[in-house]
């Protein structure tokens, strides 16, 4: 995993992992961390010479060209390393002094001759100026990172009610280095004394910028340092024994673990976007760059800071020895955390730039191709728009465009880049194809595995939306745990039987047909003895009952089937293949991208709540506000991230898996938070569907409908990080 996705940037983190893996071994860490003063480390020359240093600066000022994204990967590899030395102080004060076209000191910090080193907090530092406009500086400046070895420093200074930043080389200035929490780059206080700034060394640059670059690149670090934490921690988890099986045996370590791989995926997606929306031009409102960089500031750093702690005690006793790096992890990253500031401080930010109309955009740049694959999309939805009502919808599903991923004739076999063109094509002409909801999963398995009597009967009245589908998977004793499952299928003349109970069957009134698992050999293995159905709704023997939800509403169902008779044509494939229909997956899967806000519903809604009642946005609210609103924007970045990967034609990686673990949690946090910003209002029982109180109620379904928060957090401690499968139950003695 990198934070960058294109295959440039995957060279590129190669090449640095490389290089760290050569010259930033654990011997030379550990030299640093004992050194009683900090000295440039013995890699410095060579990676000054690969030209690393100055990658995000000009090429007319001694660098690379290249820009933020790039030196975002870079940092993020050596903060993997957990490389020692004065890189990201350096580059940090090169990329504000650029920024402010301040070119004198550029192509010496280029080329690692210069030093440089940015402090965050004034401290007592003040900026006066005389008549004349000379300016001078007194007092003393927060801990700077790496200002043991800096020969140059970026500092900000109190003036009036602004922040003003300037210059100053180390002789100027009177330094105090201290050893410093993080024991591989140590700090310095630097003190000034009516210190004359020339006019040139104050920087014209907003008060802000400083700040927000600062924040991209600490993220990019604590990515790289969340990344080797989770890696540490999950290949300890897989070897480590205790009674008798490896720890990541046990739920609470597999559980942990997957919780800290989504907290680095997070910090990852936040890191990269700050990034890309850093670079000058990207992106036409300076508040939308601004916003992802106060995003990654309240984010990414946090998210480090958790999967280190936990680390260590996933580590246990060893995490807690000297020897172990966790320490140093931990040390760095909480030192990245305390100098860019308070978290809730960030969030706060985030609030406050939303509130004020700031958003960031969130879209996929095509390929040149996909203007040419515009034009075909457009011609062919033109004749669909000139018609109305059903016609439409038959039209545009008779041309393949309710399900475009799907194979012709069924869909247009569209692959990552026309399914992007389709769906803003769809949306221009202002056109809603057929939602087929549960049949969206009929349809790719009866194509991949029904034969020909049943393609041909099911899936052009499905896409038309003449047929509504239920699904019939989950029974009382078999809920996240399908292989469980007790209906029977009895083998009969012409046919089956099927007797049993299923439950939580959303739309089973109003469907059609449904799609059923049943036990067809008793004696086969769990996941081998079931079998694929296609049920008649209308079949005797069916008893269909509504549950009624906490929610008040009747959309669950269960059904009982008494000796319900299926013909043997209904059988999809095999009997004992149900269990690998029910988890097909087409390799032309469905991509999307949401049009809507990066923050969804939920954030607009708490959004409105906030605007309609400002006098009640304290501190507190609006920190968690700016949570809230950066979980939002995290998952929709999640979401670009997978979105990006296939229409690069690469494979999805970890974050599909941790947007719903993530995503849930999100929404069920949002309408909690609805209710209670609005207080005993929200308890009159008198509002309509869908408003705070019904979306908190209904929210409570999210973490167990689709395989609950915990089998997710199964499957991503299993299949992502390689960790063991719970062990088989004991049968039970008769």
């Amino acid at each position: 995993m990198t934070i960058g996705l294109t295959e440039e940037h995957r060279d590129l983190r190669d090449t640095v992992r490389t290089f760290a893996n050569r010259h930033i071994t654990q011997d030379v860490v550990r030299k640093a961390v004992s050194a009683e003063q900090e000295m440039l480390p013995p890699f410095w020359q060579t990676l000054a010479g690969q030209g690393l240093l100055g990658l995000h600066l000009p090429e007319e000022a001694g660098g690379g060209g290249y820009g933020l994204l790039e030196l975002a990967v870079v940092i993020e590899e050596l903060g993997r390393a957990m490389a020692p030395g004065p890189f990201l102080p350096t580059t940090l004060a090169a990329a504000v002094l650029q920024r402010a076209g301040h070119q004198e000191h550029l192509a010496r910090l280029a080329d690692g001759t210069t030093i440089g080193a940015v402090g965050l907090g004034a401290g007592s530092l003040t900026l006066s100026r005389g008549d004349d406009g000379a300016a001078t500086v007194s007092g003393e400046s927060e801990l700077v990172i790496g200002g043991h070895l800096a020969d140059l420093f970026v500092l900000p200074a109190r003036e009036g009610e602004r922040t003003t930043w300037f210059v100053l080389p180390r002789a100027s200035a009177d330094t105090t280095d201290v050893a410093g929490h993080d024991l591989a780059r140590r700090p310095s206080r630097v003190r000034l004394r009516n210190t004359a700034v020339p006019a040139t060394a104050v920087l014209a640059v907003d008060q802000q910028l400083p700040l927000d670059l600062a924040a991209v690149l600490f993220a990019a670090e604590a990515s790289g340092i969340a990344d080797r934490a989770v890696a540490v921690s999950a290949e300890y988890a897989r070897v480590r024994e205790q009674f008798g099986r490896p720890i990541g045996q046990f739920q609470g370590v597999k559980h942990r673990c997957a919780r800290m791989l989504a907290l680095a995926e997070q910090a990852r997606a936040c890191a990269w976007d700050a990034a890309r929306a850093g670079e000058p031009g990207a992106v036409q409102d300076p508040a939308e760059a601004s916003l992802a960089a106060a995003v990654a500031g309240a984010t990414s750093v946090e998210a480090a800071f958790t999967t280190t702690k936990d680390a260590i005690q996933v580590l246990g006793g060893i995490g807690f020895t000297w020897e172990h790096d966790a320490h140093l992890w931990l040390r760095r990253v909480q030192t990245l955390r305390l100098t860019l500031g308070p978290t809730a401080r960030w969030r706060r930010r985030v609030a406050r730039l939303t509130l004020d109309g700031a958003r960031r955009h969130l879209g996929v740049e095509l390929p040149p191709e996909a203007e040419e694959i515009r034009a075909g999309v457009r011609a062919e939805l033109s004749s669909a728009a000139a018609l109305e009502g059903r016609k439409r919808l038959v039209h545009l599903a008779d041309h393949g465009y309710t399900a475009p991923h799907l194979p012709a004739p069924w869909g247009k076999g569209a692959d990552a880049v026309t399914q992007l063109v389709i769906a803003q094509e769809i949306r221009t002409a202002g056109l809603t194809p057929v939602d087929m909801i549960i049949g969206g999963w009929v349809v790719p398995t009866i194509i991949t595995h029904g034969n020909a009597a049943q393609q041909e009967r099911f899936l052009a009245p499905t896409l038309r939306g003449d047929i509504v589908w239920c699904q019939l998977f989950s029974e009382p004793g078999a809920g996240s745990d399908l292989a469980a499952l007790s209906t029977r299928a009895q083998k009969t003349d012409g046919g089956w039987r099927i007797t049993g109970q299923k439950v939580w069957t959303s739309m089973a009134r109003d469907a059609h047909w449904g799609i059923l698992l049943a036990r067809t050999d008793a004696a086969a293995p769990q996941h081998k003895g079931l079998s694929y159905f296609l049920l008649d709704m209308t079949a005797p023997g069916l008893d269909i009952r509504p549950l009624r939800q906490i929610t008040g509403e009747s959309e669950f169902n269960e059904i009982f089937l008494d000796d319900v008779f299926v013909p043997d044509d209904m059988l999809v494939a095999q009997p004992g293949d149900g269990w690998k229909l029910a988890r097909t997956t087409l390799a032309n899967e469905r991509v999307a991208l949401s049009h809507d806000s990066s923050l969804g519903s939920g954030g607009e809604a708490l959004l409105d709540i906030a605007a309609a009642a400002p006098h009640e946005m304290d501190d507190e609210r609006l920190t968690t506000l700016g949570g809230i609103l950066c979980d939002a924007q995290s998952g929709g970045l999640l979401g670009l991230r997978t979105t990006l990967r296939s229409v690069s034609g690469q494979q999805p990686g970890a974050e599909a898996s941790i947007a719903k673990l993530l995503g849930v949690e999100h929404q069920q946090q949002v309408w909690e938070t609805a209710m209670d910003w609005q207080g005993s209002a929200a308890l009159t029982g008198e509002g309509r569907r869908h408003d705070a109180t019904w979306m908190f109620l209904n929210s409570r379904c999210l973490s167990i409908a689709g395989g609950t928060t915990e089998v997710q957090l199964n499957i991503i401690g299993e299949r992502l990080l390689g960790l063991d499968r719970d062990p088989r139950p004991t049968p039970k003695r008769a």
